[in-house]
């Protein structure tokens, strides 16, 4: 039998770290255009098949997947803390604990890295604070036994678009399902990510750590991650082609086969319906079947990444957000010319570069990021203070 010091001393599973350092790097693709991009900040929609093309709209597209997946994720590890030696108490006391810090960090350090401004009108509750608002939920939901969780996720994820006829005006409606904006103090607050679907999710990644318990027969977990993932894609596939449940927009011909195939794909976000999950979600999990013991030299570099997902979160925000002021101040204009009074980055309207310079950019931010990741997570495995689980 495993010792409690043996189970908290467990290796990290790579095909877990490999996911979600990918996903990672691939959200600070779609944080840099938010920064850099001049269709962007001039206010255009990259999914509007009025104004975008395929370009821009696989550059939006493809960051589907980060918050899904990272989501998810975040359910798994909890279930592999838990799997460490740590009693459900010592769980929930994490999670409670852990889940209002990542609340606390919305308000103020991230939404600082957003704007770099003390007092902007309009805060947006963003994924940082949805993980730590289902955070807290957890820390009671673990109690449950563990075959009624996964049903009670999966009635989530599957069921909650029902409720996308129903349109309240309440703040409360709006942080359960539907993102709108309301007034908290005089201030404006928008609901981003709405958190009952988001919960379902966390609560299904959460069950789905089972498959990674000690001992588990890695076969059979392939196979488990080959079946999910080919059901959600057919599943996606077959409700999306007859437009019969699971997003609250359909999809439609458009001016040629390219154009509606990406029309099929554009899935709603906010909040994340069904087929957006079954198309962000399910891929991953060929992902996970295929890079269970993967090392090569790509690998090791993502990996880093994965290792420290709040770290990097928090670096990547202040790094990008920095790099648009060097880009505008060496353009010759004026600081007075930026606004610290909003969340449209402080730069003007309109002050952005093309999609090649965006990508450029976002390359040179990861690999920058590479050197205080690698130092913070070479830190995290030798120092084993609980308080930098929090980071």
């Amino acid at each position: 039998m495993e010792t409690n010091s043996q189970k908290s001393s467990k290796p990290r599973i790579q095909s877990i770290d490999f996911l979600r350092g990918l996903v990672m790097v691939i959200m600070a693709l779609d944080h840099t255009r938010d920064y850099f991009h001049q269709y962007h900040k001039s206010g255009n929609d990259a999914l509007d098949f009025g104004t975008t093309n395929e370009w821009i709209f696989l550059t939006r597209w493809i960051t589907h997947f980060c918050a899904p997946v990272f989501v998810f994720l975040a359910g798994t590890s909890i279930f592999l803390y838990g799997s460490r030696g740590k009693s459900k108490n010592e769980t929930a006391v994490f999670l409670l604990t852990r889940g209002f810090w990542l609340i606390i960090c919305e308000f103020t350090i991230v939404g600082f890295a957003w704007s770099f401004s003390l007092f902007v009108p309009r805060l947006l509750l963003g994924v940082i604070w949805v993980i730590g608002l289902s955070m807290v939920v957890m820390s009671a939901l673990i109690y449950l036994p563990k075959k009624i969780l996964l049903p009670v996720g999966l009635i989530i994820i599957f069921g909650h678009n029902i409720l996308d006829g129903y349109s309240g005006n309440s703040m409360f409606w709006s942080i359960i399902h539907e993102p709108r904006e309301f007034i908290i103090s005089g201030r404006r607050v928008v609901a981003l990510y709405s958190f009952l679907p988001w919960l379902g999710l966390m609560i299904t990644g959460y069950s789905f750590g089972n498959i990674y318990a000690s001992g588990f027969d890695k076969v059979k977990r392939k196979k488990i991650l080959l079946s999910v993932g080919t059901v959600s894609i057919l599943l996606f596939i077959f409700l999306r082609a007859e437009n019969i449940y699971g997003d609250p927009g359909n999809w439609d011909t458009q001016k040629n086969f390219l154009y509606s195939v990406l029309s099929f794909v554009n899935t709603t976000k906010y909040p994340p319906s069904l087929l957006y999950l079954l198309m962000t979600v399910g891929p991953c999990m060929f992902i996970l079947a295929f890079t269970e013991n993967i090392s090569n030299k790509f690998s090791k570099i993502i990996i880093v990444y994965g290792k420290v997902p709040f770290f990097f979160y928090m670096l990547h925000l202040y790094f990008i957000h920095s790099a648009i002021w060097i880009f505008y101040l060496f353009s010759g204009n004026s600081i007075t010319n930026m606004d610290f009074f909003s969340r449209n980055f402080n730069t003007p309207s309109g002050f952005g570069y093309s999609l090649g310079v965006v990508y450029l950019v976002w390359i040179g931010i990861i690999l920058l990021l590479y050197f205080p990741c690698k130092w913070w997570g070479k830190l995290k495995s030798e120092n084993k203070s609980p308080w930098l689980s929090y980071f």
